[in-house]
């Protein structure tokens, strides 16, 4: 299965695409879409929807997976946040794509086993869990493939539990 993990932002969105099977991770790509913040919103959503695509396309993604933020204090951030979040669950949609979210905490258990885990920690434990020679940057990136980490880990804990019921 072919995992596309997206850290979503307006300004820089991480992502991270990860071929995962029954026994291994193996990293495919990440990187960081970063739009210009002269640029008209409606424009940014835009690139970040092209490129979106792209890489759908590209790697021939099976799964995309967001991580779900909750904000209670910058209440124009979560707005924006949430159109980005929207342009890349229509990009998925219209590939046929299906999207799951998992929250930070949810994240940072899976992949660290504690879901307080600073970023730092989470940097080293997905760069150990797929083999990089180098700590992934940026955050975002980061942030992202560990949600392909997480999708996986869930996805395989899934199919388990569906053999025994």
């Amino acid at each position: 299965m072919k995992i596309l993990g997206i850290d979503p932002g307006i300004a820089n969105t991480g992502f991270g695409i990860v071929h995962s099977n029954t026994t291994r991770n193996q990293l495919m790509q990440y990187g960081n879409i970063v739009t210009d913040s002269k640029t008209a919103s409606e424009l940014r959503l835009k690139q970040i929807y092209d490129k979106v695509i792209n890489l759908i396309n590209e790697f021939e993604v099976e799964e995309v997976v967001l991580e779900d933020v909750f904000f209670s204090k910058q209440v124009k951030t979560a707005f924006i946040l949430g159109e980005a979040k929207g342009i890349i669950k229509l990009a998925a949609a219209n590939s046929a794509i299906p999207v799951t979210t998992y929250t930070p905490l949810q994240v940072k258990t899976s992949v660290t086993g504690y879901g307080k885990a600073p970023k730092a920690q989470v940097q080293k434990m997905v760069q150990m869990l797929l083999k990089l020679k180098e700590l992934p940057k940026p955050d975002h990136a980061a942030d992202a493939l560990a949600l392909t980490i997480c999708h996986a880990r869930s996805y395989k804990l899934n199919k388990i539990r569906e053999k025994f019921n």
